[in-house]
């Protein structure tokens, strides 16, 4: 058993980011965009640290969900690869249509210190979405697979079971369903799963307590953080052309800069 594994009371040897995905307390996921945004994220006691597509696409000026932000994604792993944190990885689709490269990306990814990758099937064939799960746990074996499917955010839910049981047999980890609010229909879903089911928060969704309740174990943030922080700097910019004080915490410069001091000093 690796340093990454636990022993769960089956006798399975799972990772340590596996077994943060827990009945009755589910893993808060935070997306971070960049260094200071994880590294801030961490500080504040989060284990896991995920990436969020948009804001790596967003901060690059490229768009999101359109395989263009391979490389931008891969540098970002590398820096926080190393971080006293647990990291996963948005990769949309794996930047590719074939399993073979997505395969390569992953094995990339968990080269650089990623322990997870979340893959997305945008509604495309779910038997090619298949074939790269099984394509990437192949390559990178240790790497937390969490497959999502988009019925629920680009569609009206038709097909989700079936899909969801296409990439739980391909060999992922656990399972994403963007979209999906309605308590009923989420617990429809746990007790449907062998797998965690991974749901995204939503500020008009069901609190994270009623999520926990129903037996969810994966609850991701996504984009929310990184398009509420472009908010709040609107928010002070606007405060301040109109002679007001900004409210909302700011962190200190040395805050800010003290991480990335420390980390170039050891290099």
């Amino acid at each position: 058993m690796t340093a990454d594994q636990q022993q769960t009371p089956s006798g399975r040897a799972v990772t340590a980011f596996a077994g943060l995905h827990r009945a009755g307390e589910p893993l808060l996921l935070p997306n971070a965009w960049d260094h200071a945004s994880a590294r801030a994220l961490a500080g504040q006691g989060f284990r896991a640290v995920g990436t969020t597509s948009l804001g790596v696409a967003a901060a690059a000026g490229l768009p999101d969900g359109a395989a263009a932000t391979r490389e931008e994604t891969l540098r970002l792993a590398v820096t926080l690869g190393s971080g006293p944190f647990l990291l996963t990885v948005d990769a949309e689709g794996g930047f590719s249509d074939d399993p073979d490269e997505v395969a390569e990306f992953a094995r990339e990814l968990y080269a650089v210190g990623a322990v997870g990758i979340n893959l997305e099937d945008g509604l495309g064939p779910a038997a090619r979405h298949a074939a790269k799960i099984a394509a990437v746990k192949r390559a990178a074996p240790g790497l937390f697979v969490n497959a999502r499917t988009d019925t629920h955010w680009l569609g009206d839910g038709d097909g989700t079971l079936a899909r969801l049981d296409a990439y739980r047999q391909a060999g992922a980890d656990g399972v994403f369903v963007p979209g999906l609010t309605d308590l009923r229909g989420i617990e429809t879903l746990v007790r449907h799963l062998d797998v965690p089911l991974n749901i995204l928060y939503s500020p008009g969704g069901p609190p994270v307590r009623h999520l926990a309740d129903v037996g969810v174990r994966r609850v991701s943030l996504g984009s929310l953080l990184y398009r509420r922080a472009l908010g709040a700097a609107l928010e002070a910019v606007a405060d301040i052309r109109a002679g007001r004080t900004p409210a909302g915490a700011t962190p200190s410069y040395d805050e800010v800069a003290g991480p990335a001091r420390r980390i170039d000093a050891t290099r």
